[in-house]
């Protein structure tokens, strides 16, 4: 049985755990509601984006799309195709399974495909690789803290010169989307080559007619660098929000866990306690008594 310093030390131990994850619940939460904001408040722009390129698209015949993003190289061998990752990690830890699911699907993805790039967001994917002797983009160095459109289209360029420099033939992206509080799933999408009928499934359609001007053809090729700017950058505020809600959720269950623990330890302490205050009254009584019995 623990004596009662060793029970008040672990307690004391406990009290500052809860502490400090209850400190990281807040911080997270409140960032990620940050985040949120931030993506919910440019989410009309690109849904927008997305749904004139639509129109634009049904304006153009099926093979007048010439844009170098919908150039999709069939005639390059699967084998012999150079597949580009954006992995988005984050650059903390203590995120429950998010980090794992993440390098779960990667490790999945490389080996379906033979000749790999991986371009890194976030520190703990940097240093995951590097653990692993897996090669990687040192030139493609981005923080996954306080995604902006900034960092989106600074990240989006030197992936769309590798690609249309025939550096690489398909780009996906690698990130954790939420579904909503309780539910966050790791994905894999393609960002490029661009699929047409893709982009006409999921836009939202325009109801009125509009002239496109000066041809349906010079729109597409206007608004799609910023559409794939925008697939990047909501990939970015989702994985981020995602980071972040993993982290409020193992926080929470973490303080949950400590205050069950502290429970039993202050259970466990009071009955020590008890134990030794009975085991002082006896004592005492039994001095008592053996005290009478030298007067009788």
């Amino acid at each position: 049985m623990a004596s009662l310093n060793e029970l008040k030390t672990r307690i004391a131990s406990v009290q500052d755990t809860m502490k400090i994850t209850n400190a990281m619940y807040m911080i997270s939460n409140n960032k990620m509601r940050k985040a949120r904001k931030a993506w919910q408040d440019t989410l009309p722009y690109f849904d927008t984006l997305e749904s004139v390129l639509a129109l634009a698209l049904r304006h153009l015949p099926d093979d007048d799309a010439e844009h170098p993003f919908f150039d999709s190289r069939p005639e390059i061998p699967v084998e012999e195709r150079k597949t580009g990752y954006i992995v988005i990690t984050g650059d903390k830890g203590l995120a429950g399974a998010y980090h794992q699911n993440i390098f779960k699907v990667l490790e999945q993805s490389l080996k379906e495909t033979a000749n790999n790039q991986i371009f890194v967001v976030g520190q703990v994917g940097v240093h995951y690789l590097r653990q692993r002797r897996i090669p990687y983009d040192v030139n493609f160095m981005y923080t996954a803290q306080d995604p902006t459109l900034g960092r989106a289209r600074d990240m989006a360029y030197r992936v769309f010169q590798a690609f249309h420099h025939h550096m690489l033939d398909d780009v996906y992206i690698i990130y954790t989307k939420m579904i909503n509080s309780v539910t966050m799933e790791t994905t894999k999408t393609k960002v490029l080559p661009l699929e047409p009928k893709d982009v006409l499934e999921t836009a939202d359609p325009i109801h009125t007619e509009f002239e496109l001007y000066p041809t349906p053809r010079s729109v597409v090729n206007t608004v799609i660098p910023d559409y794939t700017v925008g697939e990047i950058y909501s990939a970015l505020v989702e994985a981020y929000c995602s980071e972040q809600n993993s982290r409020v959720m193992a926080m929470e269950n973490a303080t949950d866990s400590a205050k069950d623990i502290l429970s039993n330890l202050k259970l466990e302490y009071n009955r020590v306690r008890q134990a030794s205050i009975t085991q002082e009254i006896t004592e005492i009584a039994a001095g008592a008594r053996a005290q009478q019995k030298g007067k009788s």
